[in-house]
């Protein structure tokens, strides 16, 4: 299934991207180290989020198969840039934290779940992704 994504240029380094099945819209800028005014998401920005909100969809998906609450949870993406060989997305470190703890076998399923999100499946394999997960007691 296709989903389409129209992207208007709007000048001075922002764009407009209009999410062709809901009609939702977000504008992006440049980051200030690469001439913008970095008062928006930048677009390497975006794939950060969309690892971090793709690893959130895939553990609740397997939370909600298996009755668990992953309501609380928190993702922190750190994007880290390199400029060799060229400009890019060097890494991406990912903290998810759970309110709760999980039994074992709870741990494995939501974890291998994030190794597997189709966002960190689709990156260069030259870009670090580190996941790290933390449980809090309850």
């Amino acid at each position: 299934m296709a989903v389409s994504i129209d992207i208007d240029y709007l000048g001075d380094l922002h764009c407009a991207a209009t999410h062709g099945p809901s009609g939702s819209r977000l504008t992006t800028d440049a980051p200030t180290d690469n001439g913008g005014r970095g008062e928006l998401f930048s677009p390497t920005d975006l794939v950060a989020t969309a690892l971090g909100t793709c690893l959130t969809t895939v553990m609740g998906l397997v939370a909600r198969r298996t009755g668990l609450d992953l309501e609380g949870t928190r993702v922190h993406v750190e994007k880290h840039m390199t400029s060799e060989p060229v400009r890019r997305i060097g890494a991406l470190v990912a903290v998810i934290t759970f309110p709760r703890d999980f039994s074992p076998g709870d741990r494995v399923r939501l974890e291998r779940a994030a190794q597997i999100c189709p966002v960190r499946q689709s990156l260069h394999p030259e870009v670090r992704v580190e996941l790290r997960f933390e449980y809090r007691s309850e």
